[in-house]
């Protein structure tokens, strides 16, 4: 882990918490890339009603997780009297026990949660033409449910934290799985204890990955390289709000090379930081390098000639 923590007793504590985490690579290794995690598939009768919900969807740093939870129609009075809201609401051990509660009963219980690295993120939304995070968002909550009914899984009644505008989404969720009511709301996490539990589920997720996150950027543990690193660990919660995440971005830019791959590229915060302090870079590709050289060794009758005329052979006007 990086050697700005308090000590290594807290650092280790620290992994043990992170490890317990299922939707967590042990040992921690570098997000490079997105991918998903599903918990044992339940093996009760259905149908089955599911809850989505994300975490991570406003930080410049670190992924986004889109988190779902499941669970038989007829288990929900059970479901209800476990505790599950709102993940903002609850502190921290209390989602972890939680987390705890809803892979108790793998019976009856499944959660799934899709881990979008950021430099996934980014690359969606700085190419041409761009993938905004609404389109990823959908795209993330459509493969979690696509999985559950390739697991085998009926489902009734699917409910989802709202993104934009709602029934828009609920007719495009509805056009690409018939046959299930879609429920979409704002607050949903708050409504419907089946989406606090994808809400528990993917915020513990996010939270284990910033609290225990590798830099993919740090020499491997074996190398004999002991540089120090250009990077405080103390990232902040990784909203462009918070002091401790402000305080990492003025801090961890190297005006040449920019940040590491934690960071979302695409956020404003970002761009305006590297606009201001970074060194300006010009890009040019083979083709214009080319014509760059031709015009700078131009000498003798070429010297100071357009790139056209010298192009097509002319020395002068009559030979248009």
């Amino acid at each position: 882990m990086p050697a700005s923590r308090e000590s290594s007793a807290d650092s280790d504590e620290e992994m043990n918490e992170i490890s317990q985490v299922p939707s967590i690579p042990d040992p921690p290794i570098p997000l490079v890339a997105s991918y998903t995690y599903h918990s044992p598939t339940p093996t009760a009768a259905g149908p089955y009603i599911l809850g989505v919900d994300e975490a991570g969807r406003g930080p410049v740093l670190g992924p986004l997780v889109y988190g779902i939870a499941y669970c038989p129609a007829k288990y929900e009075d059970e479901l209800n009297g476990l505790g599950f809201a709102d993940s903002k609401t609850l502190n921290a051990d209390t989602r972890s026990s939680l987390l705890g509660s809803l892979s108790s009963d793998p019976k009856n219980l499944g959660w799934s949660v899709r881990v979008l690295s950021p430099q996934d993120i980014s690359s969606g939304m700085l190419r041409r033409p761009p993938i905004n995070l609404n389109k990823q968002s959908q795209d993330a909550t459509i493969l979690l449910i696509r999985e559950v009914l390739k697991a085998g899984l009926e489902l009734s009644e699917v409910y989802v934290d709202a993104l934009g505008a709602t029934k828009p989404y609920e007719a495009l969720l509805s056009s690409h799985f018939p046959g299930i009511n879609f429920t979409v709301t704002a607050k949903a996490d708050s409504k419907f204890k089946i989406v606090g539990a994808a809400s528990v589920a993917a915020k513990v997720t996010r939270d284990a990955w910033i609290e225990g996150w590798k830099f993919e950027e740090d020499p491997p543990e074996s190398s004999s390289e002991q540089s120090e690193q250009p990077w405080s660990s103390i990232l902040g919660s990784g909203y462009p709000s918070d002091p401790k995440t402000q305080a990492w971005i003025k801090s961890s830019l190297d005006r040449t090379f920019g940040y590491p791959s934690l960071v979302r590229f695409s956020w404003t915060t970002v761009k305006v930081v590297l606009e201001k302090e970074a060194h300006a870079v010009e890009w040019i590709d083979d083709g214009q390098a080319s014509l760059v050289k031709a015009f700078e060794s131009g000498s003798g009758r070429d010297k100071d000639r357009c790139l056209v005329t010298r192009d097509l052979g002319l020395s002068s006007v009559d030979m248009l």
